[in-house]
């Protein structure tokens, strides 16, 4: 049999991890060993598989080895093909029509923030999943926890940015954007200037979250006014659920292990004024969020408001957790032409930049 890929091998086992939310270790495992393989001639990999030699190199382990070898024996590792036969349950037809409209994804993270992947990486892995348009949307930079980015950074990091869609597959791209924190006055936290130059502002509560109701309803109505904010994210801030353990570090360095109730709020207000400014709720894909809870969706629904399905992803794996949310929003009643990450990248742009404008 004519020899796989084990970089790619290693890669796609990691993203299987990632999406069945499994710790991080056992991901970092993987992907170490994919990064020290790609830098080696492919001669000298199969060299060092015939000798044994494999676990030599630093960040390829036994089992790692074992799947490269199978790899270049030209058999799907037994590891991958253990993850794939037990990969999930498919989505009804309701939440799997939901999934199929959806061209992009709002919220992401990469690793010049909180996220444990290069930029490049959760690109590539939003191509493989057939999205036209991912939106990277790193924290602000109050939120030092998770390395938020200054405006300096920030201004280096659409320079890059620009230079990776250059190198990226025609039809897909990266648009600019940024998870900014919602301040305790409502102000968003980074410069004006800066925000007019993005193509999505995402913005979410992360500090203050057990303030009381009439100043977090103030707060938040605040925000929802400033003509840069596009989306309002994981709006009551809940965790319904712990991580597993070990599921602290790269790519989860913002979602430690806990629990927490969601923030009180006036949810009429804040949804009736997200109509009016016509700013997007978030429907938050991660396992451990659910936010908002099924009872807000249907409420914010009911308000007029639009909404985007985002996963929020901190790793490539993740941005396959899509699907969490379509299942949340089918059972709401959320139809496609309400959700704005249905549409292609060009409307979506139209949409933000009107916003902005007045």
């Amino acid at each position: 049999m004519s020899a796989r890929d084990p970089v790619a091998d290693l890669r796609r086992i990691a993203f299987l991890l990632e999406r069945a939310n499994e710790a991080t270790y056992r991901v970092r495992a993987f992907r170490s060993a994919a990064t020290a393989l790609a830098a080696l001639p492919a001669a000298e990999v199969a060299e060092r598989t015939r000798a044994g030699t494999l676990t030599d190199l630093p960040g390829v382990g036994d089992v790692t080895a074992r799947c490269v070898t199978e790899s270049l024996a030209g058999e799907e590792p037994v590891y991958l093909r253990r993850l794939v036969a037990t990969e999930g349950v498919d989505l009804d037809e309701a939440a799997g029509a939901l999934r199929a409209a959806l061209r992009g994804d709002c919220h992401t993270h990469s690793d010049w923030s909180d996220g444990g992947s290069p930029i490049e990486e959760m690109a590539l892995a939003a191509v493989e999943l057939g999205h036209e348009y991912v939106v990277l949307t790193d924290h602000s930079p109050r939120l030092t926890v998770a390395r938020g980015l200054t405006a300096d950074r920030l201004r280096r990091q659409l320079d890059h940015v620009a230079a990776v869609n250059a190198a990226l597959p025609e039809g897909f791209r990266i648009l600019t954007g940024i998870e900014v924190d919602i301040l305790a006055d409502g102000t968003l936290d980074q410069d004006e200037e800066l925000l007019a130059r993005l193509d999505v502002v995402v913005g979410s509560v992360h500090s203050g979250l057990r303030d009381e109701r009439a100043r977090m309803t103030r707060r938040m109505l605040t925000a929802i006014a400033n003509p840069h904010l596009d989306i309002l994210g994981h709006c009551t801030g809940r965790m319904v659920s712990s991580r597993p353990a070990g599921v602290t570090g790269p790519g989860d360095k913002g979602h430690r292990a806990r629990t927490r109730a969601e923030s009180d709020f006036d949810a009429d207000a804040v949804f009736a004024a997200c109509a009016e400014h016509d700013v997007a709720v978030e429907i938050n894909s991660r396992p451990e969020r659910q936010d908002p809870p099924k009872r807000l969706i249907r409420r914010a629904l009911e308000a007029g408001c639009r909404f985007a399905i985002d996963t929020d992803a901190h790793a490539p794996g993740q941005l396959d957790w899509q699907r969490f949310g379509c299942v949340r929003a089918a059972l709401c009643g959320v139809p496609a032409d309400r959700v704005v990450n249905t549409w292609p990248a060009d409307r979506l742009l139209d949409w933000t930049r009107a916003r902005a404008s007045g």
